[in-house]
């Protein structure tokens, strides 16, 4: 594994040497060298101290960081069959699908997806119904107020949280540990976007509930409504909620987690496997790439190599948009034809040879991921069904309880006390 993380790095300084870091999809280079950490803000203390949060059920796997002295069991959250309507100032989203489309069944048969009606053991859909019944409506306002590039980054927040400790909002700390830098500063996630919408909706839910929303439940909903925005609000769906705030965020876990844009469809199946995701899931949460945009160094060598199968057309125009004269690394739009709309056009594009990412063409070198391209091109609404039970299952990864998690008062710093 470490000669692999060695091989990956290296290949990914090799793609972007000389060029300035810009938030997109990719891994761009130098690397800057983490700025020393914020002053930490004086504790949140109001006039009246807040009753401690509802503790989540345990789930049924051990927790990965169990102390020595277990707590005691919390009691089970509210599970209603779905939350109070919240009424924004524009129209409000249209309750989850109560039937959905026959499940796609890939040639090697997988375990069925989990549904959005079905949260993991240890969250719950209204989950901040007695605490904080504002935080969705507050964090779907913040989400509303951002740019689509600013919601496509919120995706992908989402999933590099997820993917690095689990859903824990590990990837929001400037720092953590004095002896290393945190996530954000992984070559990975250096241009990740986003985070002063976690921050507002933060922000505003203390200051109207007090310290009982985790940071790790903000970019759960801020991704479930980033994808409410993008597709048009179309695809809509409950996120459980339960999560703790991790206390750990190191920067040499980025690289062996996150897979790179040059992965092949064998590294793809094995990093969605050890999260827990199959196959199928891996192709449709893919998917996300029909929206965003990505420097020019993270496809390069699909531009000058005569082995790449894109599209000639494409590969022309990419040549023209890529260049500069500057130095500079450019940044292109990932789906040309319908780039600020959460569909299943990157299917399509996939199939035509129109994607950037050596990731994306992979995925017609196996048989089993090949099909799932074919079926998720050819039925958008059965992908849409298939890319909410996605994410939340994506949600629960090495989901962290009050055994071994906090709720931070601020997103980017742990609590002092």
């Amino acid at each position: 594994m470490a000669k692999l993380t060695a091989a990956l790095t290296v290949l990914a300084l090799v793609a972007c040497v000389g060029r300035p870091c810009e938030a997109s999809y990719g891994y761009p280079y130098p690397m800057p060298s983490p700025s020393p950490p914020p002053p930490t803000p004086a504790p949140y203390t109001p006039s009246t101290p807040s009753p401690p949060p509802p503790s989540p059920i345990t789930p049924s796997s051990p927790p990965p960081y169990t102390p020595t002295t277990p707590s005691p069991p919390p009691p089970a959250p509210i599970t209603p069959s779905s939350p109070p309507p919240y009424s924004p100032s524009t129209s409000s989203p249209p309750p989850p699908t109560t039937s959905s489309p026959p499940p796609y069944t890939p040639s090697t048969p997988s375990p069925p997806p989990l549904t959005p009606n079905s949260p993991a053991p240890g969250l719950a859909v209204g989950y901040y119904e007695k605490t904080c019944y504002q935080a969705e409506g507050i964090v779907r306002d913040a989400v509303r107020d951002a740019s689509k590039g600013i919601m496509a980054g919120l995706i992908r927040l989402f999933f590099h949280d997820c993917f690095v400790r689990g859903c824990d909002a590990s990837v929001l700390l400037d720092a953590a540990d004095p002896n290393s830098a945190t996530e954000k500063f992984g070559i990975p996630n250096l241009s990740l976007r986003g985070f002063e919408v976690i921050d507002a909706a933060k922000t505003k839910i203390e200051k109207v509930c007090g310290n009982f929303v985790s940071c790790a439940d903000i970019v759960a909903f801020a991704g479930r409504d980033a994808t409410y925005f993008l597709s048009n609000k179309k695809v809509y769906f409950d996120m459980p909620a339960g999560r703790y705030d991790g206390r750990v965020s190191l920067i040499n876990e980025t690289l062996p987690n996150l897979p790179p844009p040059f992965a092949t469809v064998e590294m793809l199946k094995a990093g969605f496997a050890s999260k827990g995701l199959n196959t199928d899931e891996m192709v449709t949460l893919s998917g996300a790439h029909t929206i965003g945009i990505s420097h020019c160094s993270s496809f390069s060598d699909r531009l000058t190599s005569n082995s790449s199968d894109m599209d000639p057309s494409l590969k022309s125009n990419l040549q023209e948009e890529c260049r500069s004269n500057s130095g500079s690394d450019n940044t292109v739009v990932q789906d040309n034809k319908t780039p600020d709309k959460l569909d299943n056009k990157y299917y399509k594009n996939v199939l035509s040879h129109e994607v950037l990412f050596t990731s994306d063409a992979a995925l017609m070198m196996a048989t089993d991921t090949s099909d799932a391209v074919r079926e998720n091109a050819k039925d958008k609404n059965q992908w849409e069904e298939k890319f909410k039970a996605a994410m939340v299952k994506m949600g629960a990864i090495d989901v962290k309880t009050v055994a071994n998690g906090e709720i931070r008062r601020s997103c980017r710093v742990l609590n002092t006390n």
